[in-house]
């Protein structure tokens, strides 16, 4: 009897101590949150290296063998639940626009890019759209040059989008002789310089390769400074921001005490004077009750502050927030219209206490079809130049 109490009691004790290993080999929710952030991290990176399609895959598959309770413990350096948790629509609407048998005559598409899908169908695609309508004998491609967004939308969504190093090597490959680059930039910025540094390294491996103009085209050298592409993009966003808004004119809106402010991303490059310039259009146009801005804040009297103050003095008690950026993605969602982030120019603007109704509008230039035009003119006098 005693020899059975024995083994009985030794056998409780190896349950026991068995257990107490599995827990504490067991990881608890806050060490598998953190493995997720971290292989987030590891891909939020602007470099595409030979590990990249590799970890998008372990990032995404890790973050899909959490619980719901678990995501939400998500933080790292960049990651967060939103990362793959938010939904920004159906990626399965976008083109990315990566095919071979390109042909000898490419359109190559560049654009900083988004992860939010419905504004890269509705504003990046739309104008690779209008650009393949308008050019029917030419191969459309498409590159980003954010690899940050590139991997992001691949380990979330599995679309694979070309930076501008593979949508060249891509062009190489596939016998292109005649490559002109449309860039969706807003201007002749830093983004824009960099596309030209690289264009210039493939310069020899193509027959003939044309750079086209940005949106708003040359810069100038003042603030004074307009041309025929700021005074069309400046009707045509405050057209579709006033129809939105529910008035029949700008000037009904402005009776109403109602002002809009377009805010751009803005930059420390010289080119920051094309927001200015902007700001000059409108005034040229009279829109009295139109206002620049930018997340950046340069130029200096373009950030959030020195824009509520300029509002506020001309009287206005409301206002509507719209992006002057080709794409509604991470900039018009956040730092423009996200109420939780006291940061935010909708938190800003309704913080002031100086405005009773502050509203945004979330859309692109991009979807624009004036907007999309434009971009098919520059497309056009670069395609004439390589005749």
């Amino acid at each position: 009897m005693k020899k059975t109490i024995a083994i009985l009691l030794c056998a409780a004790m190896l349950l026991a101590l068995a257990a107490a290993c599995g827990k504490t080999a067991q990881k608890t929710d806050q060490e598998l949150a953190d493995e997720v952030a971290a292989l987030i991290d590891a891909i939020y990176v602007q470099e595409r290296t030979d590990k990249t399609d590799e970890q998008c895959a372990a990032a995404k598959a890790a973050w899909d063998k959490l619980t719901d309770e678990q995501k939400e413990l998500v933080e790292g350096e960049e990651a967060d639940p939103d990362y793959f948790g938010r939904d920004t629509g159906n990626a399965g609407l976008d083109d990315p626009r990566n095919g071979d048998e390109i042909g000898e005559k490419e359109l190559l598409v560049v654009s900083f890019g988004t992860s939010f899908n419905d504004s890269r169908a509705l504003d990046i695609k739309g104008i690779e759209d209008a650009l393949q309508a308008a050019f029917s004998d030419w191969s459309v491609r498409r590159a980003f040059t954010a690899q940050i967004i590139i991997n992001h939308v691949q380990a979330r969504d599995g679309e694979k989008i070309d930076n501008v190093e593979q949508a060249m090597e891509r062009a190489v490959a596939n016998g292109v002789k005649t490559l002109v680059i449309q860039p969706t930039h807003l201007m002749h910025g830093a983004e824009y310089d960099e596309l030209k540094e690289v264009a210039d390294r493939y310069a020899d491996k193509f027959e003939k390769i044309v750079i086209a103009e940005p949106l708003l085209g040359e810069v100038g050298a003042d603030a004074s400074v307009i041309n025929e592409d700021k005074q069309a993009v400046a009707v045509a966003l405050t057209a579709a921001a006033v129809k939105e808004a529910g008035f029949q004119t700008l000037d009904a809106a402005a009776d109403a005490g109602t002002a809009f402010v377009f805010m751009g991303h803005g930059t420390a490059h010289t080119a920051k004077v094309t927001y200015s310039q902007m700001q000059s259009q409108m005034n040229e146009l009279g829109y009295k009750n139109v206002f620049i801005g930018t997340v950046e804040g340069e130029p200096e009297d373009t950030a959030c502050e020195a824009v509520i103050e300029a509002v506020a003095a001309a009287g206005y008690k409301n206002v509507v927030l719209r992006p002057l950026m080709v794409v509604a993605g991470d900039h018009a969602n956040n730092d423009m219209a996200d109420p939780e982030d006291a940061e935010s120019w909708v938190s800003m603007f309704t913080a002031s206490g100086k405005f009773e109704n502050v509203d945004c509008q979330i859309a692109g230039l991009g979807r624009l079809a004036d907007v999309q035009a434009i971009y098919v003119a520059h497309t056009r006098a670069a395609v004439d130049s390589v005749k």
